[in-house]
Formats: structure tokens, sequence, C-alpha cells
């Protein structure tokens, strides 16, 4: 089911018509996207791992479909690169964005292969406001996000709202340091030419304290702060080292 897109608090517009001009590239592994593409292993294993440290699915188990009795919620899903694998592993999915041509993508790639994921061109704000949809989500996630949100303390607000009292909420993005400046920033954008000029604003990336602080004020605890770090083989491994990509999990206190 797809919903037509309305002004919301929490979007950028700047950032959803650079989005939607990169439709087309949501799934080409080698075009603009390629990063994401890199960085989807290890978000998925540290989404797994927060699910499986608030025991909401065993640690171990011999299952194909681990997440088959969870209702879950990808907010800024993009072209659905992290919401079919989490859809895969048996999860209800719904998957939000505000970007109209990215949402068309998504749906288009789930139907080719037969991946249902219910897809909805919104902002978090408009599902919010849908009663059913209120404190019904066992996990959120909202991943290289929250960055590019213009209000962060309504986004998590929001966030609140949609988890179930029991849920986790994920997010993963990128620290404001001088580290994420050169790599992140200009490296990845002007150097490396790796992601698209202007993709990332340095001022809106968030600290691992000002993120626990925002969720904080709305009852939720992150206790979980986990550091991604690039391998020599061009992938990512977890690290305590937080100074330009970083995880972080948590639930309501």
């Amino acid at each position: 089911m797809t919903a037509p897109k309305t002004p919301a608090g929490t979007i950028d517009q700047s950032d959803i018509n650079r989005f939607n001009a990169l439709a087309n590239s949501w799934w080409d592994e080698t075009g603009p996207m390629k990063p994401l593409h890199l960085f989807t292993p290890i978000r998925l294993d540290y989404i797994r791992k927060s699910i499986q440290n608030r025991g909401l699915v065993p640690a171990e188990t011999s299952s194909d479909l681990p997440f088959a009795h969870l209702n879950i919620l990808d907010i800024g899903c993009g072209g659905g690169l992290l919401a079919e694998p989490i859809a895969r592993l048996g999860a209800t999915v719904t998957a939000i964005d505000a970007s109209d041509g990215a949402i068309a993508a998504a749906t288009a790639h789930a139907t080719d292969h037969n991946i249902a994921i219910d897809y909805r061109c919104m902002a978090s704000e408009e599902l919010a406001a849908i009663a059913d949809y209120q404190h019904h989500f066992d996990v959120i996630y909202a991943s290289e996000v929250i960055e590019h949100v213009s209000d962060i303390k309504a986004f998590t607000e929001t966030i609140a709202q949609l988890l179930a009292p029991d849920g986790v909420v994920v997010i993963t993005t990128i620290n404001r340091t001088m580290p994420a400046l050169l790599f992140a920033k200009f490296a990845a954008e002007y150097v490396l030419k790796i992601v698209p000029a202007g993709t990332h604003q340095f001022e809106k990336f968030v600290r691992p304290a000002e993120l626990r602080a925002v969720f904080q004020e709305c009852g939720i605890l992150i206790d979980d702060v986990t550091g991604f770090v690039p391998t020599p083989m061009g992938t990512f491994k977890m690290s305590p080292i937080t100074a330009v990509n970083y995880g972080a999990a948590g639930s309501f206190t």
C-alpha cells in the first residue's frame, strides 16, 4: 500500500529532492548507492544483534524466519536495501520514506522478487497520527536517516509514539567529529566521489551523547553504542571506535 506524500515537520525537502533524483540508482551496486550496498551487511548485523539483545528473538535459532512474529518499521527506507532482507527473515515490515521516487523503486524491486513489504510514501509523523500504529512496532530502525531530518527532537518523539512498550529502536548514523568531516564528508563526496556532492551536512551529524539525550527526553534509554569501521576488504566491522560511523540501540526505561 502506498499513501500520498504530504508535508511534514521533520522532512528536509532539499534532501528529498536529491534522493528523488537518484531514484533509478538504488539497486545499482556500482552506482551512487554503492556505499550503502557495502554498508548494508554491518547494518543488518547490528539490527539483528540489537533485537537479540532485547530478547525479542533467541541468539541461537535454526529457524529460517526468526523475525516471523515481529512488526518492524523502517523509517527512511530509501529503495528498500534493508527492508527486503529484514522481510526475508520473516518480519512484517512497514517501510516509509518521503521520497516518492525511492518508494517507487523499492516497490518495483520487491514486487519483482515477490517480497511482501508495506511501502508508504509518508513521513513518520503521518504514520504516528494513525491510531492503529501508535505503540505498534516491536522494532523501529532508522538507518543513515537521522542526519538528514530537520528536527531531531520531533523525530525521536515520533519514534516513541510508534514503538511498542517492550520494543527496540535502532539508529545508525554519522558522528560529528573531525574524522567524520574529513572522511564521511570531504573525502567521500569530493575526493573519492563515492557519494554525490551535497549528500551530507556536517552540522547535522549527531554525536552519541546528543542522541542519548534526545531519546532520554522521550523515555527511551540508548544503552548500546557501537562503532563501525572499514576493513581492508572494503566491508565494515563492529568496533568500540565511534569516530565516524556508529549504531545506537535502546528501549523504553
